[in-house]
């Protein structure tokens, strides 16, 4: 299935051609957690069923996954699903709880990866496929679809660890401990994303996100030698299918570097990197979105319109900028003023063209 999108003739979804850094008539915009709890529409839906049961079930899933195309015009649908979803088909015992995600039985010993197996997502995980595929029906080709998941190194946090934490202590250790054993759960992990991610483009998405959320807990040298690898393979799997791949590190301002070196066609910064900074640097190599602290959507919205104004300035029109935030959405967001983020994007000067 191939999920098109309208665009004029000629032209790529201005998403598409951003992320590969070609000219757009204004830079794209779309939000990490665009689809969640800050909507009541979200809201009402989630009355229905538990939010893993919302990601196992492809008619909820694509739901809200096109509810901020509707409500907010952003210029894509990211898939609503979990970066943690892929580890219930690699043999661990995932649960969602009011404290957050929880692994019932995380890797602790070595004798613990014979249980962890490579996932086949076509096979294990068609809901995921499934609800990409009625996401383009919904939409009817007026935005692109983003598939997403989580980064190995990011998941083997989880894996390890059981759940969240606020040092990831029994990964580094594990790290440390078994280098050797710690590259092969991240190996099997990465074989296990590009699955996923292929699979998700079969199902209609025009380009993929890696999400290594935790990535940032690491020094450079580190994340050069443990993270980067596995990334490198799943960037050059998605290459052969055909479509952009953006790469997200959260805490990442001393890992920019080695980002560009992954071959991703676009980075997501986080807030606390500077974006027209790594544009000049970069920009002749990579794409790159966000960068805007999420919690900036509860100021004022003439202040959020003064961030976008500044931003806008400082890109200067250079190709290769999308619009995003250095983080998801939080529940508790003003819809009005996520709206007013969106409207400014779109006419960041005030010179009252948008589109």
């Amino acid at each position: 299935m191939v999920c098109m999108t309208t665009a004029t003739p000629g032209t790529a979804p201005r998403i598409l051609a951003a992320a590969r850094r070609q000219p757009v008539d204004r830079a794209p915009v779309w939000m990490m957690r665009q689809a969640g709890r800050y909507l009541p529409e979200y809201r009402a839906v989630r009355e229905k069923a538990d939010f893993l049961t919302m990601c196992r079930t492809p008619a909820l899933a694509a739901e809200v996954t096109v509810q901020p195309v509707d409500i907010l015009g952003v210029d894509a649908a990211i898939l609503f699903s979990d970066i943690l979803v892929p580890l219930e088909a690699m043999g661990f015992e995932v649960a969602f709880l009011d404290k957050g995600p929880r692994i019932a039985n995380p890797v602790r010993a070595l004798a613990d990866l014979d249980r962890v197996r490579v996932a086949d997502a076509a096979t294990e995980l068609p809901f995921v496929r499934k609800a990409v595929e009625e996401v383009c029906d919904r939409l009817a080709g007026r935005v692109p679809v983003i598939g997403f998941a989580g980064a190995p190194f990011t998941l083997a946090c989880y894996a390890i660890d059981g759940g969240g934490s606020k040092d990831w202590s029994r990964t580094r250790r594990f790290l440390a401990e078994h280098p050797a054993a710690f590259a092969q759960l991240l190996d099997r992990m990465a074989d296990t994303v590009a699955s996923s991610l292929a699979d998700q483009v079969r199902g209609g998405a025009r380009m993929v996100q890696v999400f290594d959320s935790w990535g940032g807990i690491l020094d450079e040298a580190t994340w050069r030698a443990v993270a980067l690898p596995p990334i490198r393979k799943i960037v050059r799997a998605l290459k052969q299918v055909g479509v952009p791949v953006t790469l997200y590190v959260g805490m990442s301002p001393h890992l920019v570097e080695a980002m560009v070196d992954s071959g991703a066609d676009m980075l997501s910064l986080d807030w606390r990197c500077d974006l027209p900074s790594i544009l000049e640097r970069h920009g002749d190599r990579v794409a790159l979105q966000g960068n805007i602290d999420p919690c900036l959507l509860y100021a004022a919205p003439e202040r959020i319109r003064q961030r976008v104004r500044a931003l806008a300035e400082a890109v200067a029109g250079r190709p290769g900028h999308v619009w995003n935030l250095g983080h998801g959405l939080l529940p508790d967001m003003p819809v009005a003023h996520v709206r007013a983020f969106v409207e400014a994007t779109r006419d960041p000067m005030g010179n009252g063209d948008q589109a």
